[in-house]
């Protein structure tokens, strides 16, 4: 399926030295680009149209369905700016899967993945020179998400759905840089339990961490490490990253996916990479007893996260009420360091893109 982009031009962009100011250090989520994707979706007519336009505030009805039934989804992606300044993404396909997933658990309508493709194009042709240059892992974060745009109140899947896309200069995810943080175990609340959603990439799972979050963030922590709501046994994910550990003799185990665990592109990516290197890696059922005896005995020797955002973070320890688990406070492991030089390096063309992951925008 294919819509053409009806493109207006922003009258009033910012100024360019203004931008160029934002670029030398950009703050994470802080600033937006000139323009904006709006495309629209009916019941009986399907995908109607497609737009690139100024970017300001959504016009819309109290009644709307997203704020009272929270239909909606979003992804992210980054655009990277290559040394000969051309523009890329990295396995865009894989983000428009997802949301197709995440449209269908969320009950709205899926997005075709050549629309997908095209708006981002379509946003970088607009506001290709808000994507800064490579230096200190600087990039355009891009938000594409739908929601719920009927004005109806009646709880039943909507007949009308806005899909958008904004984008976001950013620097690094973490103020602190590429050091160890430290991660609040949550024994008081679950992200998500089992046949919910998830596995979707919705607001409202991001929702149901933040008083977990607030906790951690009061108890020195920068993130927070949800259990299973079933049993609060076994490891899942973070607020917004998925958990890898590192095993002394060498393998690597990751929390499964099944269902209650978002299934993120970076960390698919990772998985590959050390398979390549002939790491063994294993999807399975990680218990915090097991993550405790490990950290303990010295078993696991590294953990690390992943999220587009924060590419690779390195976790120096976890706390809770009842105890606190150091691995390393200073330095990130070895495994954790080589994974985010390989990652990193591919997504700015600086490694060869073995799996043809990269996409170019421009």
């Amino acid at each position: 399926m294919s819509i053409p982009f009806e493109v207006q031009r922003n009258a009033n962009p910012m100024p360019k030295a203004q931008r160029e100011a934002l670029l030398v250090n950009p703050v994470f989520g802080q600033n937006r680009t000139d323009h904006q994707v709006v495309c629209t979706w009916e019941k009986e007519k399907g995908w109607i149209s497609a737009q690139v336009l100024p970017y300001g505030p959504i016009l819309m009805d109290p009644a709307s369905a997203v704020l009272h039934y929270a239909q909606e989804i979003f992804e992210g992606i980054k655009a990277y700016r290559f040394a000969d300044g051309s523009i890329w993404t990295f396995r865009p396909h894989e983000n428009a899967k997802r949301m197709q997933l995440s449209a269908r658990r969320m009950a709205l309508p899926e997005v075709p993945e050549d629309i997908f493709l095209e708006s981002l194009k379509q946003l970088i042709a607009v506001d290709a020179d808000w994507v800064p240059d490579a230096s200190n892992e600087k990039s355009l974060y891009i938000r594409p998400f739908e929601i719920a745009s009927e004005n109806f109140l009646g709880v039943r899947a909507t007949h009308r759905a806005e899909y958008r896309v904004i984008a976001s200069p950013v620097g690094a995810y973490f103020t602190g840089g590429f050091k160890p943080i430290s991660i609040w175990i949550s024994q008081k609340s679950a992200r998500a339990g089992k046949n919910g959603t998830g596995a979707a990439k919705s607001g409202g799972n991001y929702a149901a961490s933040l008083v977990a979050q607030s906790e951690g963030y009061d108890n020195g922590c920068s993130q927070v490490m949800f259990l299973d709501a079933e049993s609060s046994t076994y490891v899942e994910e973070l607020g917004g990253m998925n958990l890898f550990f590192v095993f002394k003799d060498g393998h690597v185990a990751t929390p499964a996916l099944d269902g209650t665990i978002l299934g993120g592109i970076t960390r698919k990516s990772l998985i590959q990479l050390m398979q390549d290197r002939g790491i063994a890696v294993q999807e399975r059922k990680i218990s915090l007893d097991e993550v405790r005896s490990g950290i303990t005995s010295g078993l696991i020797s590294e953990v690390f996260a992943c999220g587009t955002a924060a590419v690779i973070t390195p976790i120096g320890g976890f706390k809770s009420t009842s105890e606190t688990l150091n691995i390393s406070a200073t330095e990130p492991g070895p495994l954790t360091i080589s994974l985010r030089e390989e990652l990193t390096g591919i997504q700015y063309g600086r490694v060869q893109d073995r799996h043809n992951w990269m996409y170019r925008l421009r």
